[in-house]
């Protein structure tokens, strides 16, 4: 469970694409407030900022030709087990989405993907 470098996304195998659109729908839906040691500081904000990363992950799918429900392009939508939110204030968007997203978790995320076998080159 890791939310990736928003940097990385365009560049990211088609597995790790539609896994992060999975992994962003979860956290969405019935997800949002678990805690796993990966994505905890994403509880520290808006969900709103979320639904703004998930958007970086729908524009790539797209671009790529894959289908997006449209429900998920709606920021109150949580998924179909779970209501949506009834209010949820937009925030600007800021670069990167999360502060968290540093050149540090870049350097970590490219790091666990080379583990994998799956190498960007000229990324950093």
């Amino acid at each position: 469970m890791r939310l990736w470098h928003e940097d990385m996304i365009q560049f990211l195998p088609t597995p790790q694409l539609l896994g992060q659109h999975r992994e962003c729908c979860a956290l969405r839906g019935n997800g949002w407030g678990r805690k796993h040691s990966t994505v905890n500081y994403v509880f520290d904000y808006s969900p709103y900022k979320l639904f703004q990363y998930h958007q970086l992950i729908m524009d790539e799918m797209k671009r790529r030709n894959y289908k997006v429900t449209t429900d998920w392009l709606d920021g109150h939508y949580r998924g179909m087990k779970c209501e949506p939110y009834e209010k949820l204030d937009t925030v600007p968007l800021s670069s990167p989405i999360y502060p968290e997203h540093d050149d540090r978790y870049l350097q970590e995320c490219v790091d666990n993907l080379a583990e994998k076998g799956i190498f960007f080159n000229g990324l950093l």
